[in-house]
């Protein structure tokens, strides 16, 4: 590693630590050469899978696009900047674990809609409205009766769990 202040080669690590939630190690540097201190990160890269649109083209997978959408359907409404960063994270997450090297739109949006039912009902029907294309009224109708028949996030949280959690499992715990 360079160093940034006189470009010197010879750098040695002081400390290092886990960042942003453990994706990151933040390393504290010392130039041997000019004893100026500096911080690094270092992340993992991972290609994501290209995306696979409606028209059959192919092209890189653009985060923006994915902020854009949930910025739009979510205009307005009373949502922290770290609840959508979650919902980006999650999605992309997804793309990365699924192990393909293409993934369609409709994978894609059915992600989103998945995750903005759990964020806020206003802007999953916001976004189902633009993503299937409603033609009329009616449509908009069935998707609003259908959401509401689901129990709300609050309900399923105090709903007994018939199969527990694997982090609830007593398993090589000590007695």
């Amino acid at each position: 590693m360079r160093c940034p202040f006189c470009n010197a080669e010879d750098t040695k690590v002081i400390d290092s630590r886990l960042a942003n939630e453990g994706e990151a190690v933040r390393r504290r540097r010392e130039c041997l050469t000019c004893v100026e201190r500096f911080t690094t990160y270092e992340t993992v890269e991972v290609t994501l899978p290209r995306v696979v649109k409606r028209d059959g083209t192919r092209e890189v997978f653009d985060e923006s696009k994915l902020r854009g959408g949930l910025q739009r359907a979510l205009e307005r409404r009373p949502v922290a900047t770290e609840a959508v960063e979650g919902v980006i994270h999650r999605i992309m997450r997804r793309m990365r674990s699924s192990g393909e090297r293409e993934i369609t739109t409709h994978h894609i949006g059915t992600w989103v809609m998945e995750e903005l039912r759990e964020l806020d009902q206003i802007a999953y029907v916001r976004f189902a409205s633009v993503y299937r294309s409603f033609q009329d009224v009616s449509e908009f109708r069935e998707e609003v009766d259908r959401l509401e028949k689901q129990p709300s996030a609050e309900l399923r949280e105090r709903q007994i769990k018939l199969i527990p959690d694997i982090d609830d499992l007593p398993v090589n715990k000590p007695r």
